[in-house]
């Protein structure tokens, strides 16, 4: 199996996206990585190549932008505000491996960003993807009913051109269409056109590593109660976006609270989307309380894939990122220790970090998740190594559920 293509059983072939070769990623780290599997992408009728950016509405851009290079490892790449002719709000372009994250803040008192974040707190407005044909896609959408935000465009300055379109998803969030190559040219930009390449003076301490995780695994959205299968619904119909796994009743579910969860992802896997909504229990969900604080649905967390998960919780903690806290009798659990057998580092070590391992029957996973990154009980990271397994953590439902029951309570939501 070579390292730019993955050759499938019809014939299918997976080939890296610009960003992935950019990261110096192959395939078969992306495999390992995100569970990417073989993919014919000519039978699609919504093909999506990958994740494009994620973009942020933030209180303040100029040192949330700060915050993610000194803490989470990443690098400023491009930017568009004031000083390029953007009067309504700053915009920040941060890359990690194959991720881009852009964080938008609003400077003119008008700017509509700053209602959003006024109503939501800081989180995604836009999951952006990577499309081959923009046109394509978008008369798709029309067809299967999607509610179409903008109509195919372009946009153009030295570097090229880039064609854009835009969808609606669950609450007021968005997916930007970008197709990357128009006119057999593909966009040379360190972005889109309106923005500007930039450096940081930020300076990484002596002995920092190049990044702390190298893709984006999958983006969970919470919704309202009743509305999951309409959501997955819509993924599957608009978009041809197939079911990958489902979590309901006990699998989902504490002594207090619980939800119900189930996973679309595209063709190729590159893009995972778990849709989560509450269920009737004694109390009340993590779901009710991000609906409650991010005031409707929107995207709840964000799992970045590392390689080496034990240093990149090191590093993350050394730099004061907070974790949910697991149990010592999780790891002794002589079940758990039968159930998951052996993994590439001891449970102490595992114990040690309150990382969480689980294991299926393609292989097994090791996660973990932070605390709420902002002011709201809204938006968080997990943070995910993944060997063969192509799941989402099922055996770990319940510890860490309640672990956040735990963090609930202490905010008295529960």
């Amino acid at each position: 199996m070579g390292n730019d293509s993955l050759k499938g059983m019809a014939d299918s072939t997976v080939t890296l996206t610009e960003s992935e070769r950019e990261a110096q990623l192959n395939l078969n780290q992306l495999k390992q990585l995100v569970g990417l599997i073989e993919y014919d992408e000519s039978s699609d009728p919504f093909p999506v190549t990958g994740w494009d950016a994620i973009v942020f509405v933030v209180g303040n851009a100029t040192q949330a932008a700060h915050y993610y290079q000194s803490v989470w490892g990443m690098e400023l790449i491009a930017y568009s505000g004031p000083e390029t002719g953007n009067r309504d709000h700053k915009a920040f372009v941060l890359k990690s491996g194959s991720i881009k994250f852009v964080l938008k803040g609003g400077v003119d008192p008008q700017s509509p960003l700053i209602a959003h974040q006024a109503r939501h707190g800081d989180g995604v407005v836009d999951i952006a993807l990577e499309v081959p044909d923009v046109d394509k896609c978008i008369a798709q959408a029309k067809r299967a009913g999607a509610r179409v935000l903008a109509e195919p465009y372009e946009i153009s300055d030295e570097f090229g051109s880039v064609r854009l379109a835009a969808i609606a998803t669950y609450g007021e969030t968005r997916h930007t269409l970008v197709q990357r190559e128009v006119n057999g040219q593909r966009y040379a930009g360190p972005h889109v056109p309106g923005y500007v390449a930039r450096e940081s003076g930020f300076v990484k301490r002596d002995g920092a590593p190049k990044r702390l995780f190298q893709a984006l695994d999958h983006i969970v959205g919470n919704v309202e109660l009743g509305k999951m299968d309409e959501w997955v619904a819509f993924y599957n119909k608009v978009m041809g976006f197939v079911n990958m796994a489902e979590f309901i009743g006990d699998d989902i579910a504490t002594d207090y609270s619980a939800l119900m969860s189930k996973v679309v992802a595209n063709g190729n896997h590159r893009v995972k989307f778990p849709l989560n909504e509450p269920a009737i229990a004694k109390k009340r969900s993590q779901i009710d309380e991000y609906l409650d604080f991010y005031a409707g649905p929107g995207a709840q967390h964000l799992a970045l894939a590392t390689n080496d998960i034990l240093r990149t919780v090191d590093e993350l903690r050394r730099e004061g990122v907070e974790f949910l806290h697991t149990p010592d009798a999780y790891y002794d659990d002589p079940e758990l220790r039968a159930r998951i057998g052996e993994v590439r580092v001891p449970i102490e070590e595992l114990k040690k970090r309150s990382i969480l391992v689980d294991r299926d029957e393609d292989g097994y996973l090791l996660q973990i998740f932070t605390k709420p990154l902002g002011d709201r009980p809204t938006v968080f990271f997990e943070v995910i190594e993944r060997h063969g397994s192509l799941g989402f953590g099922k055996g770990n439902f319940k510890a860490l559920f309640e672990s956040i029951e735990r963090e609930q309570d202490k905010r008295g939501n529960l």
